[in-house]
């Protein structure tokens, strides 16, 4: 326990100054007029303080905390921490204890916890960047008994985290812009399947598509037209061949691809999809599920800048639809 703990020292709070203030006070009447009554007030203030400084420095002692963290965290967006904590006193039980994790508002209030016994609670926290990142410790402080004083302490968790790239809502651009072909009925005229209607045939249509019993029975060609097929593989082409990113502007350009490039995986492969993510460096080949879908998440997460290349990216199927996306070009292409 001491191994994973570290002091933070006792801070003094607004009502312990008053009060501190107040005893001065006390003891400069009372070496003025020398009345016994003052002595024997100012040192029950002088025990106050030393007994709530000596109480909320063992408040603390022997509390374990655990964090359990939820398996997908993304940018921008609040995620809830479960704490556990945990008197490891036979005896002794704690009081007001307020456990926070990074220093924030978000904090999780105790007023008692008995001996050998533990509470739960939640914790909201939310990161700004993706990537790696790292919870190092639990901060844990209390003003038992009487407020004076607050003492601090830090409890080592050093949790490693895996952000992912912040998601955009799903009435975006993104999901307008990625064409559709592929092995699903749509609504639309096209090649396919599926019978969209019968028409009346018309010079320069294709003599195989003649439903030719409704000629036999009507006297007249009938050309059959079918619903066009919609697509089910989408290749997410992104080009992080930019070289160093000299500005802010650039930075949060390039972060903004990533995010874009994320939404779309995120929300083709729960729609069904195989998606396939080409970069400069590392890339994912055509995948479906959940499984396939973190792993997407994880390498956008990872993804950097690489030195520029002027090769072309592309997609490893030539007739699944690409969307590409570039810090070249102001929009973005769909092939």
């Amino acid at each position: 326990m001491r191994r994973q703990t570290r002091p933070e020292g006792i801070r003094i709070t607004r009502v312990g100054f008053w009060f501190v203030v107040l005893s001065v006070v006390v003891a400069i009447a009372a070496t003025n007029t020398g009345n016994n009554a003052l002595y024997l007030v100012l040192a029950a203030m002088l025990a106050l303080l030393v007994v709530s400084g000596v109480t909320s420095r063992s408040n603390l002692h022997k509390v374990e905390v655990e964090v359990d963290l939820p398996d997908e965290i993304f940018a921008n967006r609040p995620f809830h921490a479960r704490v556990k904590l945990q008197n490891r006193s036979r005896w002794v039980p704690r009081w007001l204890i307020v456990c926070s994790l990074t220093h924030g508002r978000s904090q999780f209030f105790l007023p008692f916890l008995a001996p050998e016994r533990h509470a739960r609670g939640s914790i909201d926290l939310m990161l700004p960047r993706r990537g790696a990142s790292r919870l190092s410790w639990a901060h844990l402080w209390s003003v038992f008994p009487l407020g004076f004083f607050r003492k601090g302490l830090r409890y080592r968790l050093d949790r490693d985290l895996l952000v992912y790239p912040e998601l955009f809502p799903e009435a975006t651009p993104v999901s307008r812009r990625v064409a559709r072909l592929g092995h699903e009925t749509s609504d639309r005229k096209g090649w396919g399947h599926e019978l969209h209607s019968l028409r009346e045939f018309r010079p320069g249509d294709d003599p195989r598509s003649i439903h030719w019993k409704r000629s036999a029975s009507s006297g007249a060609l009938v050309y059959t037209e079918r619903q066009a097929e919609q697509g089910k593989r989408l290749a997410i082409v992104f080009d992080n061949g930019v070289g160093e990113l000299s500005s802010a502007n650039d930075a949060r350009r390039f972060e903004h691809l990533v995010s874009e490039a994320a939404t779309a995986a995120h929300q083709y492969l729960r729609a069904g999809y195989e998606v396939e993510l080409v970069t400069r460096d590392e890339g994912l080949d055509f995948g479906t599920g959940p499984v396939h879908r973190r792993r997407a998440l994880e390498r956008l997460a990872l993804v950097a800048p690489v030195p520029i290349s002027r090769s072309p990216l592309r997609g490893s199927d030539p007739r699944a639809p690409e969307l590409r996306l570039s810090m070249r070009d102001e929009d973005e292409e769909v092939a």
